[in-house]
């Protein structure tokens, strides 16, 4: 399958440079790639939140889902919970998800429950033209903190980590090879998968430069160990722009999920045919 397949006809309004683009591109790599080896993409859900992030659904023809500022999370833990069969993966921008929807990720990722987050993180909201987000650094010059920022930055690998996430890595959008790699291993795995990707605002927070000149690939790590992800994940915790940035797969791990535990009821379920016909006469009596 062709990537470009999966391109819509709305018109692309990200600003040129837009680290956006490559997250897009990767995406649809995945799943091109995914569809060849057998991997039904009708069973596959894309939900957004709100944000420059969010614009992705409109141009990926893919099943999607808009949800509402913050509120990515509880509408993909839903769809997941009503179909187990369907692979849900999240859009989510830094603002979007470690502000307004930080309850949500950290249940989600408590509850392991198995869904994956792709977060835009560009350490400022773009959309609203340039106010500091939970990830911007300390001293971030912005519209809403014009002396700049007195927040420390919040890590959100390390905050994934403790809440219990069995999937996390770290990518950026000047590494598509790579970004492919992170998006295909998450959407596999059985369980919470967190990939925060380096994405960035060319308008507002360029930092190509400082990503260029810093990331690294880690190798040879054991996924496998808590202890030893947790010190990659903490060696830099978003607050400077000079030492190394750690890239790449950070943690994996295998253990029970929260859409399991729903299996049981399955068996109530009606065949697709007589669920269509009941989904009518609900919408039915709702008018």
């Amino acid at each position: 399958m062709n990537p470009k397949e999966l391109a819509t006809a709305a018109q692309v309004t990200w600003c040129p440079g837009c680290g956006n683009f490559s997250i897009m591109s990767a995406m649809r790599a995945v799943l091109a790639d995914l569809a060849e080896e057998g991997f039904p993409l009708e069973n596959v859900v894309l939900v957004s939140g709100i944000g420059c992030h969010a614009k992705i659904v409109d141009y990926m023809n893919v099943n999607s889902f808009y949800s509402i500022h913050g509120r990515s999370i509880p509408a993909a833990s839903a769809i997941k919970i009503a179909n187990p069969d369907l692979s849900v993966i999240c859009f989510s921008g830094d603002g979007d998800s470690l502000a307004e929807g930080l309850d949500h990720l950290i249940f989600a990722a408590k509850r392991n429950i198995d869904i994956t987050m792709i977060l835009h993180d560009n350490r400022v909201y773009g959309l609203t033209t340039g106010q500091f987000t939970p990830t911007s650094p300390q001293g971030f010059h912005g519209k809403s903190t014009p002396d700049g920022s007195v927040e420390h930055p919040m890590n959100p690998l390390d905050l994934m980590l403790a809440s219990g996430a069995t999937y996390i890595a770290r990518g950026y959008t000047h590494g598509i090879e790579q970004l492919q790699k992170l998006f295909k291993d998450a959407i596999l795995h059985k369980g919470f998968s967190f990939v925060d990707v380096l994405q960035v605002c060319v308008s507002y927070n360029n930092m190509y430069e400082i990503y260029n000149k810093w990331t690294y690939n880690v190798q040879g790590n054991d996924s496998s160990n808590f202890e030893e992800a947790q010190k990659i994940i903490r060696s830099w915790n978003y607050d400077r722009s000079d030492v190394p940035i750690p890239l790449g797969k950070f943690y994996q791990a295998d253990k029970e999920r929260f859409d399991q535990s729903f299996e049981q009821y399955r068996q109530y379920r009606p065949d697709p045919a007589q669920r269509d016909s009941k989904i009518k006469d609900l919408l039915n009596n709702l008018i």
